[in-house]
């Protein structure tokens, strides 16, 4: 007789501080045949912290296809199985997704250990609206397409959360003021850590303020598109703005104005008008 399928358990984990971890996730990860890490020296301390001695396996983003079938196997023979990601919640921009996806597909029982995750705990201490908000994630390393994926969600009016790497830090941050427009964002760095930080302001304002080498995984927080604002600015104002475009994004004028236009919810005729009374 074929043995009841195990099942395979999403287990949060902290995201910095040992300490925000549950009762259930660690009965879970004691109890459980084998944890799937996706870094089994990471999750080493925390295990080792808390006198866990369940044996681990690697499971991450360049071994998952091959690890994929090992772990589905013991699975399918009736061992528990917990799945954990360096910090905060399996599935959530790491591996964790493919194996969750072809669990289902086997009918293999899945169950979620609810936890810490960095983009909740950004975005409730943002400030921003958080009743509609919307999570990119890594957006990607390469800026052409970057760009592209900025330009896709920059009329979105929801708060936009993503995370970012040290290193691509400032490049994102100079793409994101220029598609998205110079918003009010947080930069959230070292969550629930000691050293744990948490900038406000707006993109230029923290980009003239960030070290040139800065360490730590960051999540961005950034509020959405206020179309139902619009910039005041005087005719000067406009034709200076104008100018700037002009010269920086290598634009005619009657492009400059829809971006004009698109940053500030200024009518596109206001703007115009503003250039044309420059010539009276």
């Amino acid at each position: 007789m074929k043995p009841q399928k195990g099942t395979l358990y999403l287990v949060s984990t902290p995201i910095g501080n040992l300490e925000d971890i549950s009762y259930r996730a660690l009965r879970i990860l004691k109890e459980v045949d084998i944890i799937a890490a996706e870094d089994t020296r990471h999750t080493r301390i925390l295990l080792s912290h808390y006198g866990i001695k369940t044996p681990t396996t690697s499971f991450y983003s360049y071994n998952q296809k091959t690890k994929i079938h090992y772990l589905l196997n013991l699975l399918d023979s009736g061992k528990n199985i917990a799945l954990v990601t360096d910090s905060g919640t399996p599935g959530i921009s790491d591996p964790g997704h493919e194996i969750i996806h072809q669990s289902i597909l086997q009918n293999i029982p899945i169950t979620s250990i609810p936890g810490p995750t960095a983009l909740i705990t950004a975005v409730i201490s943002s400030g921003f609206h958080t009743n509609r908000f919307i999570f990119e994630g890594f957006l990607s390393s390469r800026q052409n397409a970057r760009r592209q994926e900025l330009v896709k969600i920059k009329d979105d009016t929801r708060t936009l959360i993503f995370y970012e790497s040290p290193h691509r830090l400032r490049s994102m941050l100079l793409d994101m003021q220029d598609i998205l427009g110079d918003r009010q964002i947080v930069l959230a760095r070292e969550l629930t850590k000691k050293f744990e930080e948490i900038l406000r302001g707006k993109i230029s304002e923290l980009l003239a303020t960030l070290p040139e080498h800065i360490k730590g995984e960051f999540t961005i927080v950034m509020e959405g598109q206020l179309k139902h604002q619009s910039i005041s600015l005087s005719s000067d104002q406009i034709r200076m703005e104008i100018e700037k475009i002009v010269k920086s994004e290598k634009m005619d004028k009657k492009n400059a104005i829809k971006k004009l236009s698109s940053l500030t919810g200024i009518p596109r005729k206001e703007i115009y008008n503003a250039c044309i009374s420059d010539k009276t």
